[in-house]
């Protein structure tokens, strides 16, 4: 017998830290949900497609709260960058699933950002 560790099998999936793989189920599941209410019933989203926005929007909030929550539930340069781009993406899934005018929701961009800074000038203080 040798006093080397053993090397790792192969047949072992990699470990993925923090990365929530749940979200993007979570996402799945509800896009079939979507879909299988439109095929059993007269519910119907026109853009269902958008669903998938979600799961990278799910991603970047989680990566966002990972981080607000590391700085001692403060939020800071490095959180905002996720976090807005987070609420963007939920932002225009919203603005596909329901069909929505752009000219009328444009607004909501604008109060994202703004809002994503005012958290961060809070958190700093």
């Amino acid at each position: 017998m040798s006093d080397s560790p053993s090397p790792e099998p192969k047949d072992q999936p990699p470990v993925q830290g923090n990365k929530p793989a749940w979200i993007g189920g979570v996402v799945l599941v509800a896009a079939g949900v979507f879909l299988l209410l439109g095929n059993l019933t007269r519910f119907s989203l026109q853009n269902w497609w958008a669903v998938f926005l979600l799961i990278p929007a799910a991603g970047s909030l989680w990566t966002a709260y990972t981080i607000w929550r590391r700085n001692e539930w403060r939020f800071n340069a490095a959180s905002r960058g996720p976090l807005i781009g987070g609420l963007v993406l939920v932002f225009l899934a919203v603005i596909f699933l329901f069909n929505l005018d752009w000219g009328r929701v444009w607004p909501g961009f604008l109060i994202i950002v703004g809002g994503g800074l005012l958290l961060t000038g809070i958190g700093e203080r």
